[in-house]
């Protein structure tokens, strides 16, 4: 038990030594902070430079909200919930394994390290993302899941902030799923992974953002806007009743499993699920739902 303990200190104090360094730009070009505001800007530029919701305003409906949850749900979670979970679950099940004189390398494929380090990253990149895209379809399917991913569904104008409007319980989902995969195939450094992290962070704004894209023919590889705006559709037919299009970054693992659904141009379809009126509207109780959750 103290050696748990001892994790989740040295948890607690690696990764705000670690946030400083962030804030204070005393790391290089990998600087995830930074990265965040600089990404966000130029994509929020496109919107108003392109906007294919004219109508839409530049401060949109819950832009403050959401921006707010962007900083919150990529560095403070991490402070207060995510990093000493993880450490401290990943320790749990490293000692689970050596009881049967096991480790997580007994179970690895091949080490990514061993490889160039551009196909490496690939590997990781197509295994995170597919691992995703399943994990985003359980949210939607398991009824305990989909009552934490109402939070991202609540939007109700789309824009490049609404990406990271999720409730603190989804990356504990995401990051538990995808533990056993990545440690078959190895681990990256930080810094080699963050040229996949700002790739995917760009992808997930512009997916959300006020724009007319789809790329073309590439849009049968990557998500787009006018193909992520039905996932946040409220009204959907029968057959994709539990939702469509659940792809992250990339598009085609829908159209591979026949879960892409575009009927028509979306620009002007009500955003949001069944029953979102009475949904709170707040950061805190959006946070506690459904703890707080009256029926």
């Amino acid at each position: 038990m103290e050696k748990y303990i001892d994790i989740i200190k040295n948890s607690y104090s690696g990764y705000w030594n670690y946030l400083k360094q962030e804030l204070l730009f005393q790391n290089h070009w990998d600087n995830y902070f930074y990265g965040l505001i600089v990404i966000s800007l130029l994509v929020w530029g496109l919107e108003i430079l392109f906007p294919w919701r004219k109508n839409q305003a530049i401060i949109r409906k819950d832009f403050w909200l959401d921006t707010f949850y962007m900083f919150f749900n990529f560095f403070l979670l991490n402070l207060i919930v995510l990093i000493a979970l993880s450490n401290t679950i990943a320790e749990i099940f490293d000692d689970i394994l050596k009881i049967f004189n096991l480790s997580v390398t007994s179970f690895q494929l091949f080490d990514v390290d061993n490889l160039p380090k551009w196909l490496g990253l690939t590997v990781f990149f197509l295994v995170s993302d597919f691992v995703q895209w399943n994990t985003h379809r359980l949210l939607h399917r398991v009824p305990l899941l989909w009552n934490f991913h109402k939070v991202h569904h609540s939007v109700k104008q789309m824009g490049f902030a609404a990406h990271l409007r999720y409730h603190w319980m989804e990356p504990v989902v995401y990051k538990s799923i995808l533990y056993i995969p990545l440690a078959i195939i190895g681990n990256y450094n930080a810094q080699d992974v963050a040229v996949v992290y700002f790739f995917t962070i760009a992808i997930g704004h512009l997916n959300h953002a006020n724009l007319n894209w789809d790329y073309g023919i590439l849009k049968y590889i990557f998500n787009n806007p006018k193909m992520h705006i039905w996932h946040h559709a409220k009204t959907l037919p029968k057959h994709v009743r539990y939702g469509a299009n659940y792809g992250l970054t990339l598009s085609v693992w829908d159209y591979l499993f026949k879960t892409n659904y575009m009927p028509y141009n979306g620009r002007d379809i009500e955003l949001g699920f069944e029953g979102d009126e009475a949904f709170p509207q707040d950061f805190i109780n959006q946070e506690l739902y459904p703890l707080n959750k009256k029926s």
